[in-house]
């Protein structure tokens, strides 16, 4: 079937596989009006005040506004310019071609999905924890080091990798990370990355467990409304599949009216005696429940529960995030935090050890660069694309999204007075748990302001009025970096309804927090099972695995994957020393390393292309990437601070045991052991995802050397199979898109068809 080319003035060009069909594809000019540079240059003025703002202006009053500001021009500019240039100059998608979710299109896995539900699912599952937490933790070093690199590094980095992952994933069929590395480095560099990402996704996936339950655990308004959102989603999934497929904005909007009509029901119960008390539920109870959620959203057809609810959640997530930038903009909060505080230099700050080299830009990483976000692009959203070109949205477009959370995230932690932001973040070893012991830790601590005057020291009293205002008993020593952003969000937000909300918002903010990591979880766990069917797909006599359709194959995969998580994770509830706990530590270097994985194979399939000109757009990011997270690695492993180094701690505790000493967080001489064995484990294992790592990138380079020399190799692409479906590329289509849609629609036929190319 040859594809025919229809001039439509204007530098419009519309295509056609098949003659007895409307349009399959749009093609339109890639310059810009005078109007449009008038306009972008605007932006462009704009985002630089606002940078300008941030990073030179030093006094007691920089306004959190500013960040707002400095942040959306800069991804609009991004997201206009620079993620076009990789569009039409490096990956060239072809939307007359079939893409996975039309070729393999099964009803399960694989199926055509209307582009604004696919970005919120893929948004909903790459929006984790580490957008909330990570910049939460790293404003002990400051603002501004933390901001650069969440909005600098997203532009160039985190949204280059998606973007790029996705794409190369939709043209190898929808392939996993793992079996593209295996397919485009060869067996060394392919059973490296393999081991590593699995192993790691394990990790990663149980981390975001035990996050989830520690949210939960003490809330019976989250508990509920979370709940909710699953008969939601399934309502959804139905509506759309069955009851009025194609009516994506009529089931958005009763979605969001029964969400909010959740949440308001949450509120209800948590304050009624007997319905509180009915969905306070155990940790070991929570984990169970979560346990089968994962393995119900990894072997249910994708409609019907996993991306109706994660398009759900965005809303939540989105309105939240919008929520709070109005508050900044309403109460225009002056920033609490200096631009760079001591801290990044000695490396002693109480929420975590380390310098701001390499360990801030650990720290932050969802909402920068992510490896989990690789595995999300290379797992669900490939199989569910409608159209090549919708990568860059959905791809790019997801992820400066998730930037901007983070920098909101930023935003509400330096917002708040530093006392109280260290007396929450530090370890009750160190502020003694009480507000009188609290308030003489942080005023030991020689804060100063932002324009380097030293604070006065604070009375307990402030601690005290602080916990009552948020509705809580205590907010000393609740680390994690969670309660701290509950606690910012309510100063933030309580410019709706006044001081008297802080306590709803705080706890609002708690179940926001949950709900946005859970849906991390259950994608994480369909994706873990394609990884694994993949990978044991390889072995011989095991073919059959690498197709996802065989449904016995998805049960038993998905059973090994969620019983990975779900032992460590049962350990660590049961034991704050054991399963997860022990991982925990590994969780910011270990998903960086993902990163330079995917990284790795986006560079390599790029100069066996031929197109090493284009190869520093990734290799720029991956040669940063590897500098920290190697040089992170090394610290971790050969440091003697024990604050840093895995062996250090490992022989701190040896010593004290030897002494008969029990140090914290042991409890007892059984303790002590634990402690010891966790050091040894994660000391180990560092090493290891090292020299997997090192190993992926040699048996690369090895490849690129060869693809340099002969002018470029074959690389794993499926073939060009026509498309006979058209979507539009952006939320909203352009007036050609819509001319098509209209011609489509008068021929009485559904652009996007569920089962289309089967005619």
């Amino acid at each position: 079937m040859s594809t025919q080319v229809e001039e439509r003035g204007d530098g419009v060009r519309v295509y056609r596989n098949d003659p007895n069909l409307p349009p399959i594809a749009v093609e339109e000019p890639h310059t810009i009006t005078p109007k449009g540079k008038l306009i972008f240059g605007l932006i462009g003025l704009l985002g630089a005040i606002g940078w300008a703002m941030i990073a030179l202006v030093r006094g007691e009053n920089v306004n959190a506004v500013w960040f707002v500001v400095a942040a959306i021009c800069t991804y609009i500019i991004a997201f206009r310019f620079y993620a076009r240039l990789i569009e039409y100059k490096v990956l060239q998608p072809r939307d007359t071609r079939m893409t996975p979710a039309e070729e393999f299109e099964n009803g399960k896995d694989f199926m055509p999905t209307d582009r604004r539900i696919l970005f919120g699912h893929h948004f909903a599952a790459v929006a984790g924890a580490g957008p909330l937490v990570g910049p939460v933790l790293a404003a002990q070093m400051g603002y501004l080091p933390g901001t650069m690199w969440i909005i600098i590094g997203v532009v160039f980095a985190g949204a280059v990798q998606d973007y790029m992952v996705m794409h190369m994933s939709i043209r190898r069929r929808g392939r996993s990370l793992g079996q593209m590395a295996r397919d485009e480095l060869g067996p060394v560099g392919g059973w490296a990355a393999i081991l590593g990402v699995l192993t790691i996704m394990i990790i990663l996936i149980a981390v975001l467990g035990i996050v989830v339950i520690g949210a939960l655990a003490e809330s019976p308004w989250g508990v509920f409304s979370v709940g909710l959102t699953i008969p939601i989603a399934l309502f959804m999934g139905v509506y759309l599949r069955y009851i009025r497929p194609g009516a994506v904005n009529e089931v958005s909007l009763i979605g969001v009216a029964l969400l909010i009509l959740a949440i308001l029901a949450g509120g209800w119960v948590h304050e009624h005696d007997t319905l509180s008390q009915t969905f306070t539920l155990s940790k070991e109870t929570l984990a169970w429940l979560l346990i089968a959620y994962g393995f119900c959203a990894a072997v249910l057809p994708v409609w019907l529960l996993l991306a109706p609810r994660d398009y759900l959640s965005t809303f939540m997530k989105v309105g939240t995030i919008a929520l709070l930038a109005l508050g900044i903009l309403i109460a225009r909060p002056v920033v609490k935090m200096p631009a760079v505080t001591e801290f990044a230099s000695t490396g002693t700050g109480p929420a975590f050890a380390g310098s701001l080299f390499p360990f801030l830009f650990i720290t932050i990483a969802c909402g920068a660069l992510s490896g989990f976000h690789a595995l999300i692009s290379s797992g669900t959203t490939p199989k569910l694309i409608e159209k090549e070109s919708q990568a860059r949205m959905i791809g790019y477009g997801s992820m400066l999204t998730e930037s901007f959370v983070a920098v909101m995230a930023m935003v509400a932690a330096v917002s708040i007075d530093q006392h109280i932001y260290f007396a929450m973040n530090a370890p009750a070893g160190l502020t003694g748990g009480t507000p009188e012991t609290a308030a003489a830790y942080t005023n030991g601590l020689g804060l100063v302001g932002p324009g380097g005057a030293a604070l006065a020291n604070i009375d307990p009293a402030l601690l005290s009025q602080a916990a009552t205002d948020v509705g809580e008993k205590s907010i000393i020593s609740r680390t994690g970096g969670a309660p701290t952003l509950a606690f910012g969000m309510s100063e933030v937000m309580s410019a709706f309804g006044g001081a008297g909300m802080k306590a709803f918002w705080y706890h609002f903010a708690v179940m926001f927090e949950a709900l946005f990591i859970l849906t991390t979880v259950d994608a994480g766990t369909r994706v873990a099972r394609f990884m694994f069917s993949d990978a044991i797909g390889n072995l011989p006599g095991l073919g059959k695995f690498k197709d996802p359709s065989w449904r016995i194959g998805a049960w038993i995969c998905s059973l090994i994957v969620v019983a990975g998580w779900g032992s460590i994770l049962l350990m660590g509830v049961r034991d704050p020393l054991g399963g997860i706990y022990t991982l925990f530590p590994l969780f910011g270097i270990a998903n960086q390393l993902l990163a330079a994985i995917a990284l790795t194979v986006v560079t390599t399939i790029l100069i066996k292309q031929g197109k090493a000109k284009w190869a520093w757009i990734p290799g720029i990011p991956l040669a940063w990437d590897l500098l920290v997270t190697l040089t992170a690695s090394y610290q971790k492993i050969f440091s003697d601070v024990p604050a840093i180094g895995y062996f250090a701690n490992h022989d701190k505790f040896v010593t004290a045991k030897e002494g008969g000493k029990i140090l914290a967080p042991a409890k007892t001489m059984e303790d002590m052991d634990k402690v010891i064995r966790n050091t040894t484990i994660q000391g180990w294992l560092s090493i290891s995802y090292a020299v997997l790592v090192i190993i992926v990138v040699l048996a690369a380079l090895a490849v690129m050397l060869k693809a340099l020399r002969s002018g470029g190799l074959p690389t794993s692409e499926a073939e060009d199979v026509p498309s006979k479906i058209f979507a539009p590329r952006l939320f909203l289509p352009t007036k050609a898109e819509q001319d098509v849609l209209d011609e489509w629609k008068e021929a009485g036929l559904d652009p996007t068809p569920v089962g289309a190319h089967h005619g």
